[in-house]
């Protein structure tokens, strides 16, 4: 199956290699002349990985592969996105299915991802399948173990994407509820900036399953205000990808947070940082959206105050223990 890839990052990289473990044709396209020629001569991709990547993967400079790919893989930074599926629209004469595998939601419109690929694509995307759950791109471009899930409205599209993805190292279930997944996937990065920070402060393990496990709540009750399914949070798209973004030094959010941490200030950090760290855009909609739902969102609220007001982190944390006492099970 003929596969375009958009965006040669990290992410995007490790999928085209699993894409082509499988027999599939991919072409990865970029707009880095560096990391284009990088893949294609040298077979690797040398700014997210030592190593090299199968030379069957090829890279392009020309957006125009779209119009003979059967299925559109769509791996940019979700400020990005917009952008780039408006140029996508203005090329492609055919419907296609769009892979999305970022996390978060249109900074302006609030949408969720698929939504808005929806919105802008209209017919032109003749589906629209959320490749997410516990996975970084440094151990899935080892061929690590990972489980994933296909996550789509239409259970046999959501098959049809499983089917291409999984061999013996990537395996992938599939989930039909849209809303519930994307939100997981999306409000776990600020739970991970909360998570890095605590570590950045000097806390531990038990500051961390407490985080995790109270974050949870927080994803699920704001996920089932939305229309969410109970147990999508109880899944792959909810706990598992929360303890490997909270957990792990590969996530970019959690290095963001352990960066905050560690100054107690986040000002230095949202000054320098180059990477792409999706939570930070994801906390200011969830914010705003929790106040627009009345939803209770505490770690959401002290992220947001630490990330745009200027509170320490440890002040953060303070208030954040020191909430009126009451039972752990909502009621």
């Amino acid at each position: 199956m003929k596969i375009a890839v958009i965006g040669s990052g990290s992410w995007s990289t490790a999928l085209s290699q699993v894409l082509v473990d499988n027999g599939h044709d991919v072409i990865i396209y970029g707009i880095a002349k560096e990391e284009i020629d990088d893949i294609n001569i040298n077979h690797r991709n040398s700014k997210f990985f030592d190593r090299d990547i199968h030379p069957d993967i090829k890279a392009t400079l020309d957006l125009s592969v779209v119009k003979d790919a059967e299925i559109i893989l769509l791996g940019v930074p979700v400020l990005a996105q917009e952008s780039v599926l408006r140029q996508v629209d203005a090329i492609l004469d055919k419907p296609v299915t769009f892979i999305n595998v970022a996390k978060g939601f249109h900074p302006e419109t609030k949408k969720r991802l698929s939504e808005e690929i929806m919105a802008i694509m209209g017919d032109k995307a003749r589906h629209v399948v959320s490749l997410i759950g516990p996975s970084h791109a440094e151990e899935v471009i080892e061929r690590k173990l990972t489980l994933v899930n296909s996550v789509c409205e239409d259970e046999e599209e959501a098959k049809k994407i499983q089917a291409l993805f999984a061999n013996d190292y990537f395996r992938v279930y599939t989930n039909t509820d849209v809303i519930g997944a994307e939100i997981a996937a999306a409000l776990k990065n600020i739970m991970a900036i909360a998570s890095g920070a605590l570590s950045g402060l000097g806390q531990g393990d038990n500051a961390k399953a407490a985080l995790m496990t109270r974050g949870l709540a927080e994803i699920t009750r704001f996920g089932l205000a939305c229309g969410g399914k109970l147990e999508t949070f109880l899944g792959l798209n909810g706990v598992g990808d929360l303890i490997v973004t909270c957990s792990s030094l590969h996530s970019r959010n959690y290095q963001a947070g352990l960066a905050i941490g560690k100054a107690d200030d986040a000002t230095v950090f949202l000054a320098t940082n180059q990477k792409t760290t999706e939570g930070i855009n994801t906390t200011k909609t969830v914010y705003n959206l929790a106040k627009e739902l009345s939803i209770d969102m505490p770690i959401t609220n002290e992220v947001y105050a630490v990330l745009f007001e200027g509170k320490r982190p440890s002040i953060a944390i303070g208030n954040l223990m020191r909430r009126p006492l009451r039972s752990e099970v909502d009621k």
